[in-house]
């Protein structure tokens, strides 16, 4: 293992020779460094490859707070030689996961990151900015790999007629956590905003399907389509796939299985119908469609019937995914108001798991999302209704946040609250969130 982070840290030490000075071959300014002094150690005492293997274990939330330690701190967490690190030791199912929030459109708010072992919190810089488009709501974020996506979404345009009608969007972004940095790729074939998207398992793709241009801003309104794609993150290229049975925006998409790979879509909206002719009404899909994705390859949609009766619920609930390690099939659970669901394959039908311990005052905002194995439950603490006024009071800033997590394995509840650096109250019916491991 020595010779293994000698070769690929190569930091100066005093054991080093001439040949070995240098950090990386893209930090030049690290050689610069050197040779003003050859003794330089990342920690004084200990030669670089184990201070490398104990830096390497540092929480990424961290990570910002360190640089500024010394010069070669900066430059070991701002290189990809860290990430090589992790990559040769932990396995990305053992790295922790972390919630990314987009509180707001990312080109005029910046993301945050949230370490929920740590309770430690990091910003992300904001996106691009275009100067002709504004309100950016319901894209899609995703993480593969070391990278975090932004997708499409639905916003303002100043060039287009009439100024007030929402246009879908085709852009794609994408961060890379190690140089802080956004580039911008090629756009989807179709513009679109509430879609569908999940990336490959252990798969170099993203694939995207449905959406439309509906703003949060709006009720019933904005387009639909069937539109399916995928985009190919080592040719950096989109192709068009099978578009799905029928118009579908406002569903959720995920992966099932690890060498059968199947790219799930549920619920989400169609057509819509009016009421007394004036006022608009979506029409929820009950149901769900699955694509093969056997050996690489893409193959025909398949319909899956209703997954409740009519009456029985109006639309899909908030929908989070909770990963089977072993890549089996993975828990999926359902917010539904103050209850969580549980989807049952065998019978095309939703159980009911448990209820939220503290049910919050707006039901419809709350955030619901899968971390570390976990169900979390997130709420603004003015939201959280008959949560513990005691416990509100040492948290007195309206950012701070509650969190009720449930283990679906160990059938228990813990709480939390957690004040993030955010000077804006964060709605969580428009926060856009995903996972990302690092």
């Amino acid at each position: 293992m020595s010779k293994f982070f000698h070769n690929i840290v190569q930091m100066p030490n005093s054991s080093s020779s001439s040949s070995s000075s240098s950090y990386s071959p893209s930090l030049t300014s690290t050689s610069q460094f050197q040779s003003q002094n050859l003794t330089l150690t990342l920690i004084p005492g200990l030669p670089n490859d184990l201070s490398a293997l104990i830096l390497c274990y540092l929480p990424y939330s961290y990570h910002g707070r360190l640089k500024p330690v010394s010069k070669l701190w900066k430059h070991f967490f701002s290189s990809k030689i860290l990430i090589s690190i992790r990559r040769k030791l932990v396995p990305i199912t053992k790295r922790p996961q972390l919630l990314c929030i987009f509180p707001q459109d990312p080109s005029v708010s910046s993301p945050y990151i949230f370490d929920p072992q740590n309770l430690a919190w990091c910003c992300i810089p904001p996106m691009p900015c275009n100067p002709h488009v504004y309100g950016l709501c319901n894209f899609i974020s995703v993480s593969h790999d070391n990278y975090l996506y932004v997708l499409g979404g639905s916003l303002f345009d100043t060039r287009s007629y009439p100024l007030n009608r929402p246009s879908p969007s085709s852009a794609v972004f994408r961060y890379d956590f190690v140089t802080r940095t956004w580039d911008c790729l090629p756009p989807m074939l179709s513009a679109r905003g509430s879609f569908a998207c999940a990336p490959v398992t252990d798969g170099d793709r993203i694939v995207v399907a449905g959406g439309g241009s509906r703003h949060t801003m709006f009720g019933a309104a904005g387009s639909r389509m069937t539109s399916v794609e995928m985009f190919d993150v080592v040719r950096n290229e989109w192709v068009a796939l099978d578009g799905l049975p029928g118009f579908r925006a406002g569903c959720v998409g995920f992966m099932v299985g690890n060498e059968e790979k199947e790219f799930w879509v549920m619920g989400g909206y169609g057509e819509s119908r009016t009421v007394l002719g004036v006022f608009p009404v979506d029409e929820y899909y009950r149901d769900a469609v699955v694509m093969d994705m056997k050996d690489g390859g893409v193959g025909k949609w398949r319909e899956i019937g209703d997954m409740w009766e009519e009456g029985e619920r109006r639309k899909l609930g908030r929908v989070a995914i909770v990963e089977d390690v072993n890549g089996g099939f993975p828990g999926i659970f359902m917010l539904d108001a103050s209850d969580i669901y549980r989807y049952e394959m065998t019978s095309n039908r939703w159980w009911k798991e448990t209820s939220l311990p503290k049910r919050a005052k707006d039901e419809s905002a709350l955030g619901f999302v899968a971390l570390n194995g976990e169900l979390h439950v997130i709420a603004g603490h003015n939201e959280a209704g008959s949560i513990d006024n005691r416990r509100l009071r040492r948290h007195k800033r309206l950012t701070s946040i509650f969190l009720q997590i449930y283990h679906p394995d160990k059938k228990i509840w813990r709480t939390l609250i957690t004040k993030p650096p955010i000077q804006q109250r964060i709605d969580f019916k428009t926060a856009v969130m995903c996972t990302v491991r690092l």
